[in-house]
């Protein structure tokens, strides 16, 4: 077997039928089968949590539909294929509402349609184990030892990063330019239950001051000269996921009216459109500069420094 096979059980009363089921679907290295002639063997078996169940949909012990309902409950991520006799669309439409993968009826097509329908889904799961494995080397990556430090400053810095991450509360992290405020922020990131989804750091003093609010928030084809087609802004990219404003003291004061509306409001509209998109993103900035002292100068809005404070981390210098 090679590391990227999938387990297969077939249940099947017809024991010819399930023969040449098992045998047929053997002759892929990559697919371990089983057979079972009746539900209350499968359920026996059920503990081993298999990748793939192909059920006939008529059993002696039990209904298509009771069985598939008690696998889905046992075995919440084991993909079932009901194989039926039935030529009925309003059983198969049922059994998919149930959680049925899919619904193969019993002819001569059968053992291709369930072929095609088994390759594609051992692609699904090699996809799955490649993206886990990836997320699980981006998280080691990111641990909180990957930040060089024993100092009392950054014995403090690790105990609000771990406070943060355990937490969706905005953070706002503060040092000097080369630190490793991006960093800290990822780390945060990665060790938060927000994990699974996008990291998207914008660097705001890089982005030329008429650009950063489509970077931002999108725009629509034709909005303005050179809008040539739709843009999906920062905001919806990071949707469920962590948004990172690095360098957010040199955002424009016009532009800081809208992000705190944004921030409040929790939702927003693409440059050209009247459209509300609802965001859920968690914010982290991080800024070398005083933003308070930048407050007093009339550089920086003193509701929307109030309103990005959160959580604040200081970088101690290298």
């Amino acid at each position: 077997m090679s590391q990227y096979s999938i387990s297969i059980y077939i249940v099947e009363d017809d024991a010819f039928y399930g023969a040449m089921l098992q045998h047929f679907l053997s002759l892929n290295p990559d697919f371990e089968v089983k057979k079972f002639s009746s539900a209350s063997m499968l359920m026996e078996a059920l503990h081993e949590k298999p990748d793939v169940i192909t059920l006939d949909y008529s059993l002696p012990d039990a209904t298509g539909i009771d069985l598939l309902e008690k696998i889905k409950e046992r075995s919440p991520d084991t993909k079932v294929i009901v194989v039926s006799g039935q030529n009925d669309i309003q059983t198969a439409i049922d059994l998919l509402k149930k959680g049925a993968y899919d619904y193969i009826i019993k002819n001569e097509n059968t053992t291709d349609h369930l072929w095609i329908t088994l390759q594609n889904l051992r692609e699904h799961f090699v996809m799955h184990k490649e993206l886990e494995s990836l997320k699980d080397e981006v998280a080691r990556k990111y641990t909180f030892k990957a930040i060089i430090g024993n100092s009392p400053a950054m014995r403090k810095v690790f105990a609000l990063m771990d406070k943060a991450s355990s937490s969706n509360i905005t953070v706002s992290i503060s040092g000097e330019t080369g630190t490793g405020k991006e960093l800290v922020a990822k780390s945060i990131h990665f060790n938060s239950q927000r994990k699974a989804k996008a990291f998207v750091a914008v660097n705001v003093a890089a982005i030329p001051k008429d650009l950063i609010e489509s970077e931002l928030f999108g725009h629509e084809k034709g909005a303005f000269t050179g809008a040539i087609s739709q843009r999906i802004g920062k905001f919806e990219e990071a949707n469920k996921g962590t948004l990172f404003l690095d360098e957010i003291g040199e955002l424009d004061i016009n532009l800081q009216a809208k992000l705190l509306r944004v921030l409040q409001e929790k939702e927003f509209s693409r440059i050209g459109s009247n459209d509300i998109i609802k965001t859920d993103c968690r914010i982290i900035v991080a800024t070398h500069k005083n933003l308070l002292k930048e407050v007093k100068k009339g550089h920086f809005r003193e509701d929307l420094y109030y309103r990005i404070l959160g959580l604040p981390i200081h970088l101690p210098p290298l």
